[in-house]
């Protein structure tokens, strides 16, 4: 006699078989793909794929049930929210070789944390040139940002803020490391957008431990997926 079907499985295993489900559909795992290297409203992710606002509405659900993805609250617009991947529950996503670039600037409005402390992390990972610059830059760095930089051993200690038109050429890659200046720079459509909760607004240590954190992983994931303007042209 045939026994049972019926298993127990591991809770681990039914998390992974709930992934697999459910980036087992070509719409959803675009929207993955779309969200590997940066967040965006379920607005600019509809506009990208060209899916209407109901059926995006539909898979932007399951990928949340499944936990891959997960909304925030934007902090410039109130009204907007962001979807942004829950790299957790993926592995070897990241594509390579997908931008090619000769900079990577990463912008904040102020330019006193986030941006600065992205581009410290870049400068330490990839041979492509970096920078920093704001959209309102402050007078000077945060200085819990460079407390977190040399606790983590960088250096922002020579760092300055900038404004970006005194910074950005035409052809650097722009990443927005925060909500305000994602929402800002509408002139520079082709950028990427890390939805960084702003630390200073916090003004606490384990605030901009965490936002580093954020960044480090970010960075991980964008570096290997951009090369030099020059290679292979």
């Amino acid at each position: 006699m045939i026994e049972s079907m019926t298993t127990d499985w591991p809770s681990d295993t039914v998390a992974r078989a709930r992934v697999h489900a459910a980036l087992g559909e070509p719409a959803r795992l675009a929207v993955v793909d779309l969200l590997v290297l940066g967040d965006a409203s379920p607005g600019e992710v509809g506009r990208a794929l060209g899916l209407p606002s109901n059926l995006l509405a539909h898979h932007v659900k399951l990928l949340e049930q499944a936990g891959i993805v997960e909304r925030s609250r934007s902090e410039g617009d109130h009204r907007r929210t962001y979807l942004r991947l829950r790299t957790a529950a993926l592995t070897e996503l990241v594509p390579s070789g997908l931008r090619e670039a000769p900079r990577v600037v990463f912008v904040c409005s102020h330019n006193s944390a986030r941006s600065q402390l992205a581009a410290a992390l870049w400068e330490q990972r990839s041979n492509v040139p970096t920078a920093s610059a704001g959209t309102r830059p402050a007078e000077r760095v945060h200085p819990l940002a460079v407390a977190t930089a040399r606790t983590h051993g960088l250096s922002l200690t020579r760092a300055r803020t900038h404004h970006l038109d005194d910074v950005l050429r035409p052809d650097d890659l722009v990443v927005a490391v925060c909500d305000n200046a994602h929402e800002e720079l509408t002139d520079h459509t082709d950028r990427l957008h890390w939805s960084v909760p702003d630390p200073a607004a916090v003004g606490t240590r384990d605030a901009f431990d965490a936002a580093y954190r954020d960044l480090a992983d970010r960075v991980e994931r964008l570096v290997p997926a951009v090369r030099p303007a020059s290679e292979g042209s």
